[in-house]
């Protein structure tokens, strides 16, 4: 990414403000291009005092990828890497909104896809979520459609090289479940859904280097999935206030007692590599020469235990606060 322009949709998001602040420090790139709809959290955005000190690589703009005709005018920049990271993504907000999440994870998905494809960008890498294997909610399914297009759209050109990175759940992210049991720890009283339920777990500072790293070495039509560690919701909260009372309130709309990442039918086109699995398409010729998966899943693989989620706890909380 050394002197490449990089643009990126919904770059104010969690994942959007390290990845451009890991990219500045890291690779140095020509420029950065935030797009994104929120005027306010563009204009936070620009208070950061990693911005403050690059602002001539930086470019904003805003825009909404539901929105044709603006994502085209961006995308005529002609950048070399696209990051799409834009995306509607609670769950129980999905089920009563299902048009809103059609229209920006999907159909704003294929306008993106459309402009890249146009403008001949060389990389474009979507960010997923494992809600897309197997989905049980609207939200996981918008963003399987997603992944798919964005697979798909490999097939029209040789110049545009189009992948997915799919992890799980980022701590303390906006809308993630950390913060929440962490506020609620001051009343002494948490709430949970089922005391078996199990996440996977990473953090923004390692799914932006996973990212980055993808950036270089995808062919276009993969789908690359970190090798995470998981927690137990019940050690989770033990780790956070072990005198606290928990209330047990049951599933909300579209939830999994476990998420998965990759689907026993994926595995058969999955191979594993020491600290990651790929997807590859079935239009993809590969030699099958490492280990196959049998699905990927939170409750059957390595946990953390509590006092490794304590030292996460108070490693996050250290550079939130500062």
């Amino acid at each position: 990414m050394l002197n490449k322009k990089i643009f990126i949709t919904g770059a104010t998001g969690s994942f959007g403000t390290e990845f451009v602040k890991h990219i500045l420090k890291t690779y140095k790139p020509k420029k950065v291009t935030i797009f994104s709809r929120d005027e306010l959290k563009q204009y936070n955005f620009k208070n950061y005092s990693f911005i403050k000190n690059t602002k001539s690589k930086v470019r904003f703009l805003l825009g909404d990828v539901r929105d044709k005709d603006r994502l085209d005018f961006a995308i005529s920049d002609q950048p070399d890497y696209v990051i799409h990271a834009a995306a509607l993504k609670q769950v129980d907000t999905a089920e009563y909104n299902p048009s809103e999440f059609i229209k920006t994870n999907i159909i704003g998905a294929e306008n993106l896809i459309s402009a890249c494809l146009k403008y001949k960008i060389p990389k474009v890498l979507a960010l997923s979520t494992d809600k897309a294997s197997s989905p049980v909610n609207l939200y996981g399914a918008t963003k399987l459609v997603s992944d798919k297009l964005f697979i798909s759209a490999n097939n029209y050109s040789k110049i545009t090289k189009l992948s997915i990175v799919r992890y799980g759940n980022v701590n303390f992210s906006r809308g993630s479940i950390l913060p929440k049991l962490i506020e609620q720890s001051k009343e002494n009283l948490f709430t949970l859904t089922d005391s078996k339920m199990t996440r996977f777990s990473t953090n923004l500072k390692d799914s932006t280097i996973f990212v980055s790293k993808i950036l270089k070495k995808m062919k276009g039509g993969e789908i690359f999935i970190p090798k995470l560690k998981s927690y137990r919701l019940i050690d989770l909260v033990k780790a956070i206030n072990v005198k606290a009372k928990i209330k047990y309130i049951g599933f909300r709309t579209g939830e999994k007692l476990h998420e998965e990442m990759i689907s026993s039918t994926e595995s058969k086109n999955t191979i594993e590599y020491k600290d990651s699995f790929v997807i590859y398409p079935h239009l993809m010729k590969k030699k099958i020469n490492k280990k196959i998966v049998n699905g990927y899943r939170s409750d059957v693989n390595k946990f953390l235990k509590i006092s490794e989620i304590e030292e996460i706890i108070k490693k996050e909380k250290k550079i939130e606060d500062g």
